[in-house]
């Protein structure tokens, strides 16, 4: 529902929104990770940005496995170093 809400091309009243935001937040607390949620949180990318929201005073962007960010960070540090370079 909260996907949907969030692609709408009709104007949705917040009051509505916040109610089935808070809603799926509440729902999403309660569970834990594992393969049935990756593959909602994979379907619905609006649920997907909630579940990090809630859990990120724990772990971050807790969907982002830390190998894959990692080695983001590393290449934008050797970019920028890059950029830095005179030519």
């Amino acid at each position: 529902m909260l996907q949907r809400l969030e692609g709408s091309a009709t104007p949705v009243a917040p009051e509505q929104y916040k109610s089935v935001a808070a809603r799926l937040s509440d729902e999403l607390g309660r569970l834990t990770m594992d393969d049935d949620l990756r593959a909602v949180l994979n379907t619905f990318p609006v649920a997907a940005e909630l579940y990090e929201n809630i859990n990120y005073q724990h772990a971050g962007l807790v969907r982002a496995p830390l190998e894959v960010s990692l080695n983001s960070e590393l290449k934008a540090k050797d970019v920028l170093a890059k950029m830095r370079l005179p030519r």
